[in-house]
């Protein structure tokens, strides 16, 4: 069984956290659990190659390290649903629930983006050997990029400061309780609370898939990981296929 947080490395300034993972990983030298935690990250990685910033020493900016030997090669999507739902029950412990999951893995207090996660996949040939689980969470920013359309911090929907090492360290339980019941019960309860906690879901969105632009309904996501939408007849998405473009 995976023990999450141990050890526990808190870092003073690095560009990547999700780097400085996949590093150790790569060495040979890495713990399966092991956390990088940056008080300040200068180059954090988003989705798509995007940069995630963060204002140092105020939000969850860490990685960590996992041997996914359990999960098995299709397990991928199981392992971001367990990291997914560990973050919102994370953030919806202090913000209530109004907190949710944008599919496939950002994380939304009503329609502010909260946080996000990005999992990095280390292959030895067909042999999955390493992941590494980047988590960046807003915790007391309050002041953002101003070509940031929706960001939000926990600090501004509660009012209050709190320890970022601490919040991190209770993620690090959270996530642990999500793998355990993923091996203890099965996928079907964490797909279940996927499914409750996705954002939008029953809602009309615009999408663009390759040059073609369209509304759908969102109506879920399968067990693969594919978001379930409805334009007059039911279609699936795996990531990277489509592009949100906000409500229609």
């Amino acid at each position: 069984m995976q023990r999450i947080g141990f050890p526990f490395n808190i870092i003073e300034s690095v560009d990547s956290t999700n780097r400085l993972a996949m590093e150790r990983g790569a060495e040979g030298n890495g713990v399966s659990g092991e956390v990088f935690f940056a008080l300040e990250q200068t180059a954090g990685k988003g989705q798509r190659g995007r940069k995630w910033t963060a204002q140092a020493g105020q939000n969850i900016t860490m990685s960590i390290l996992l041997d996914p030997l359990d999960f098995g090669i299709s397990g991928m999507f199981r392992l971001s649903c367990a990291a997914a739902l560990a973050a919102t029950d994370l953030l919806g412990r202090y913000a209530g629930e109004e907190t949710s999951l944008k599919w496939p893995n950002d994380i939304y207090w009503r329609d502010r983006k909260a946080g996000g996660i990005l999992i990095e996949n280390m292959m030895r040939g067909q042999q999955w050997r390493w992941a590494v689980i980047g988590f960046g969470i807003n915790i007391n920013q309050t002041s953002f990029d101003p070509d940031l359309p929706n960001p939000v911090s926990l600090k501004q929907i509660t009012g209050r400061n709190f320890d970022p090492v601490q919040m991190a360290g209770e993620l690090c339980a959270d996530l642990q309780h999500r793998i355990n019941t993923l091996f203890q019960v099965g996928f079907e309860p964490l797909l279940q609370d996927y499914q409750q906690r996705l954002f939008g879901r029953g809602r009309l969105f615009r999408f663009q898939h390759n040059n073609d632009i369209f509304n759908a309904i969102i109506q879920g996501v399968d067990a693969e990981g594919q978001l379930i939408t409805e334009d007059g007849q039911i279609r699936k998405y795996r990531f990277g296929e489509i592009s949100w473009l906000g409500p229609a």
